[in-house]
């Protein structure tokens, strides 16, 4: 943590609109210090947007003139100079700048097929049942990929919620890559982005993006949870993701994504092949391990980009229209909290209430316990009440 005293001097910039929103100059010597800084977290109020910098600045009451922050990887901004350290080395995926054609159609039809296969697994467990090695198959896969992506891909490489020892660092760039939702760098690259500007112009998946009416709404929606990913315009990874871009394991892990795609599908058919022997076994695990569980969790994970966007209680203020949706928190392993994550990004639990379920923050903690994961960004509760929302009842 680190703080910058007011003193009336100074300025942040003809165009930046912090200084119209509080009536007062933000000192250069503050704008320097961030511009150095990955981002700056949620820390007290009021709030304070300086789209100038791309971060969230808080200033504590009844003390005017102190701005206290904590950094984090939130946001990045454009003008951070480990951007440019990084030009000269590789991508961190096999596409370009933009979205082809070919990788369009695949990313059709990895949405379509395992659709159809969620839409088809209700009526065959109906009428043929499902056995307990492939619902297992499913589950296993499925929780594997989901805390890979909820606290592998989201609260460490994203938002530094913590710090990982290495081992712990690739296990989940690992598991993550395993949820077939991208690669590791564009997956950060487009969440960071997200924050800088949710719910506002230049959010990549905002349901709000078309306007508030309800035809706009349904739009949104489905450009929030499906439409976006199909823009050819890509987010840069060398502007929002230079940390993970310098990694040489990350960069290798992100650009095999291919690799762990295969693999991710691969595993649930040789394991029922392995166990019962049969290529009817093998199928069965690829329909249910593979396909369904793929789809189940895709959808569920565009569910917080979409519904956790649109509806749910604010208990706490954000700048943003992020909601919780309680009957997402199991299958979501706790990211449908989602207007403590967007009240305080860097909180290494979103659930925080009470009967908040957070699988997510539970596994962390079982890894600090272990040595894997240190300096965890746990939220106190003098932080979770400095972000309590006078307007919502203080219920999940």
């Amino acid at each position: 943590m680190f703080e910058h005293v007011w003193r009336g001097t100074g300025g942040c910039g003809p165009r930046c609109p912090t200084r119209p929103r509080i009536g007062r100059r933000v000192p250069a010597s503050v704008h320097r210090a961030l511009a150095a800084r990955p981002g700056a977290a949620i820390l007290t109020s009021p709030l304070v947007t300086c789209r100038w910098l791309g971060v969230i600045i808080f200033l504590s009451p009844g003390t005017r003139g102190t701005l206290t922050m904590t950094t984090s990887p939130d946001v990045v901004d454009a003008a951070d100079p480990v951007g440019a350290a990084v030009d000269g080395l590789p991508s961190a995926t096999l596409g370009g700048d933009k979205k082809g054609s070919i990788e369009q159609l695949a990313l059709l039809f990895f949405i379509v097929v395992p659709f159809l296969a969620l839409a088809a697994s209700v009526p065959l467990a109906w009428g043929w049942g499902v056995s307990w090695l492939d619902l297992g198959l499913l589950v296993g896969m499925y929780f594997l990929g989901c805390h890979g992506i909820t606290i592998g891909f989201h609260r460490y490489f994203t938002h530094g919620a913590f710090k990982a020892r290495r081992p712990l660092r690739i296990a989940l760039a690992v598991a993550g890559s395993l949820a077939v939702e991208g690669p590791l760098v564009r997956w950060v690259a487009d969440h960071r982005k997200h924050h800088r500007f949710s719910d506002e112009e230049g959010d990549p998946h905002s349901p709000w993006r078309y306007g508030e009416s309800v035809p706009a709404l349904l739009k949104g929606l489905w450009w929030a949870h499906i439409g976006w990913m199909f823009d050819s315009e890509r987010t840069s990874q060398h502007k929002y993701a230079p940390d993970l871009i310098k990694d040489p394991a990350l960069r290798r892990i992100s650009r095999d994504f291919v690799w762990w795609t295969v693999l991710s599908l691969a595993i649930p058919p040789l394991a029922g092949w392995a166990v019962t022997g049969t290529w009817q076994g093998a199928a069965t695990a690829f329909f249910w391990g593979s396909l369904v569980r793929v789809a189940l969790l895709h959808h569920v994970t565009w569910s917080i980009n979409s519904i956790c966007h649109a509806v749910g209680r604010r208990p706490f203020r954000s700048r943003d229209r992020s909601g919780n949706v309680w009957w997402l928190a199991v299958l979501s392993c706790g990211e449908s909290w989602h207007n403590l994550h967007h009240a305080d990004p860097t909180s290494a639990r979103h659930g925080v209430l009470r009967g908040q379920l957070d699988s997510s923050a539970r596994l962390i903690r079982w890894f600090e316990r272990l040595g894997w994961a240190y300096d965890v960004r746990w939220p106190s509760a003098a932080r979770i009440d400095a972000r309590r929302s006078t307007t919502a009842p203080d219920t999940a």
